[in-house]
């Protein structure tokens, strides 16, 4: 007897805890604990993810947090895996992904529209594909932005605390964020250019200002700024996590706003 899709949800979610716990146990370490808990909290939404692909692409909001959670937590794997710092980021990165989750449940019974099918399927795939890898690639930015925030809070009132001790330093936070910020703004161009083509061929037009492309071309000048800023105007600190917050909160509204609207409140 097949499971039943809340069923799913339900075991996806206990999946994440583990990951969730992990770092506040003694002796948190880039290490098998580490892998093997953040390998079950990416297999428990990805195995709900397969479930839910067979057929056309899902457009649910429920959909698109558990497939904002398997891409964030497998970049996350990427990342930390590359940066020796960036493990660091599980305080912030995985209580965020268990709320994500709570979120999807909560909204599972919530019916997605279909997708237009008058623009080319691979400029659709192609769009799909750079705008939730534009979305994990800024998730983790935030967090790294976020845990910059942190810990200068935490060394100007000169109280740190079991969360700050947890994070990554200011400085590596820093480059962090910076590096994914830069990362995000190639793949957001590319996001922005898919999109475009994929407008043409429903409607002949390179550009509907919707709210999605409104705020995507928000949040690309916002990281386009930022960037420039703390390379040439010296835009540091507080300053710059605040705006690369602000550039994630534009893409999340352009990403999740409306569905959450429609499916949700209404």
């Amino acid at each position: 007897m097949p499971l039943s899709p809340i069923v799913l949800s339900l075991v996806a979610l206990a999946s994440l805890l583990p990951a969730t716990l992990q770092p506040w146990l003694p002796d948190p370490s880039r290490g098998g604990r580490f892998w093997s808990t953040l390998l079950l909290a990416l297999l428990g939404p990805m195995n709900w993810l397969l479930w839910r692909l067979q057929g056309e692409w899902p457009t649910a909001l429920s959909a698109d947090l558990w497939i904002t959670i398997v891409i964030s937590l497998a970049l996350y794997g990427l990342v930390s895996a590359v940066n020796r710092q960036a493990w660091r980021l599980a305080p912030l990165m995985m209580p965020y992904m268990l709320v994500l989750a709570v979120l999807a449940c909560l909204s599972s019974s919530r019916e997605g529209a279909a997708i237009s099918v008058s623009a080319p399927a691979a400029w659709i795939d192609s769009h799909i594909l750079v705008s939730v890898a534009t979305l994990g690639l800024l998730t983790l930015a935030a967090a790294a932005a976020l845990a910059c925030f942190i810990q200068v809070r935490a060394l100007k009132l000169k109280q740190p605390n079991r969360l700050s001790r947890l994070l990554p330093s200011v400085h590596d936070s820093e480059q962090l964020y910076e590096t994914l910020l830069i990362l995000s703004e190639v793949i957001l161009a590319a996001g922005v250019a898919t999109g475009m083509a994929t407008q043409w061929g429903e409607t002949h037009k390179l550009l509907v200002f919707d709210h999605k492309t409104l705020f995507s071309l928000m949040a690309f000048l916002v990281i386009l700024g930022l960037i420039f800023g703390r390379r040439w105007g010296g835009v540091r600190g507080q300053w710059a996590v605040r705006f690369a917050l602000l550039a994630y909160s534009f893409v999340l509204l352009g990403y999740f706003g409306v569905k959450f609207v429609r499916q949700v409140l209404l």
